[in-house]
């Protein structure tokens, strides 16, 4: 029986996964967690909307009917091709076929000093940090006798102000007008300065500018400051320093959070060497039409490791849908040549693009139909629900959302771990 070795349980991993569930051949799912989680919402956990467990599901448990599949939770450190052996942090797993979808981290553009001192979101223990630093600068503030001091903790800077900065501008804003307006006794925490600095013309710089637009009216209507055509030059404990043009800020803020770029897990390099495949500049993986490395059928390449430019000549982006569609095509691919026929290349449909920038507040692009506000925000809140891996989680995250509607208020509030 053929064996594959599916490597990271994100979207890619895991829609592959699925729907593999029928396929004739013996399938290892491996992950160095043990469960799977929903990115896109990740940023409402950093904002106390959320849960983690409202958002993560245990693969164990998702897949556990397929009885054709087995999960490993493991660190893969190594792949020999020649041998066709996967090699773990405490064993080995052998396969005649290799899928790898390990997805991404954040990108620091060669500062990698700066990551301990403002952390990206692409993980459960991101976000968790992410809303002990959000929440504690409110707290620190409303004890500090300095106002100088106090200003800067009541500063928030965001780098990078694609969906995830948007995103996080957005909920920071409605904390600081909504969620906390009657908290504290000596500071108004109104008075926050959330600033969001993006080196192009415009945030959302990969949707329509129209859309990109609408979104900076809706981040200033919740008194963010956007900053486009500025770089952050550099960032300590005590803020950051911006670039705009020819002149230089300094910005107090003792809060500064990343979302200004991600670069593709360590595998690839390590596919790169053993197989010689190209890599892009974000560490990519420059697959073939048919998601395979060059010079190599038996290895597939999904998501965010994977550079696909054979449909448009530019990449396609590193987003949910996309790892979602190449996880299908895979399956498919696979079970084709199972029949001994040849897969067609592999066809991304765009979907349309959506981010929320808060309460009756969202963007979304579907072809040439551009809609904004509260029936774009509908749209966001229906089509994420309806890609939660578990209906408990469906369930759970409305009941929230509903409460945190009516009510404004926030209820996974939590400082915990850190200092």
């Amino acid at each position: 029986m053929n064996r594959v070795v599916l490597v990271g349980a994100g979207f890619g991993g895991l829609y592959a996964a699925q729907a593999l569930k029928r396929a004739p051949i013996d399938l290892t799912v491996i992950d160095r967690r043990n469960f799977h989680l929903f990115q896109p919402l990740v940023y409402q956990v950093a904002t106390g909307g959320l849960s983690p467990g409202e958002i993560a599901s245990p693969v164990r448990h998702v897949l556990s009917r397929q009885r054709n599949t087995r999960v490993w939770m493991a660190e893969v450190r190594d792949i020999q091709v020649d041998r066709r052996v996967v090699l773990l942090g405490d064993g080995e797993a052998p396969y005649d076929t290799l899928i790898l979808a390990t997805g991404a981290h954040h990108h620091y553009f060669g500062h990698d000093e700066w990551e301990p001192l403002a952390p990206g979101l692409k993980t459960i223990e991101d976000a968790i940090e992410i809303r002990r630093r959000i929440l504690r600068a409110f707290e620190c503030a409303e004890r500090e006798p300095d106002a100088a001091e106090r200003r800067a903790w009541l500063t928030f800077a965001i780098v990078g102000g694609g969906p995830t900065g948007v995103e996080l501008a957005g909920a920071l804003g409605e904390i600081a007008n909504d969620t906390l307006r009657h908290d504290f006794r000596h500071i108004d925490p109104s008075e926050a300065v959330i600033l969001l600095v993006e080196g192009t013309d415009r945030v959302l710089p990969s949707f329509p500018p129209d859309l990109s637009a609408a979104a900076a009216r809706s981040l200033a209507g919740l008194g963010v400051q956007v900053r486009t055509h500025s770089m952050v030059t550099g960032l300590d404990r005590a803020g950051v320093t911006v670039r705009t043009g020819d002149a230089v800020e300094r910005i107090a803020a003792k809060t500064v959070l990343w979302a200004a770029g991600v670069e593709a897990s360590e595998l690839g390099k390590i596919v790169s060497e053993r197989t010689g495949a190209p890599l892009d500049r974000a560490g990519r993986l420059i697959v073939e039409p048919d998601l395979t490395v060059p010079g190599h059928p038996e290895i597939f390449v999904i998501g965010d490791l994977a550079h696909f430019s054979h449909q448009t000549g530019q990449p396609l982006p590193g987003v949910a849908p996309v790892a979602m569609a190449e996880g299908r095509y895979v399956a498919r691919a696979m079970q084709t040549r199972l029949r001994g026929e040849t897969p067609p290349p592999f066809h991304y449909f765009d979907k349309g693009e959506l981010a929320t920038i808060g309460r009756n507040r969202a963007v979304a692009a579907f072809g040439r139909l551009h809609i904004s506000g509260p029936f774009a925000w509908f749209v966001w809140l229906f089509v994420h629900l309806m890609y939660l891996v578990e209906f408990d989680n469906r369930l759970l995250v409305l009941v929230e959302w509903v409460y945190d509607y009516i009510t404004r208020n926030r209820g996974a509030r939590l400082i915990t771990g850190g200092q």
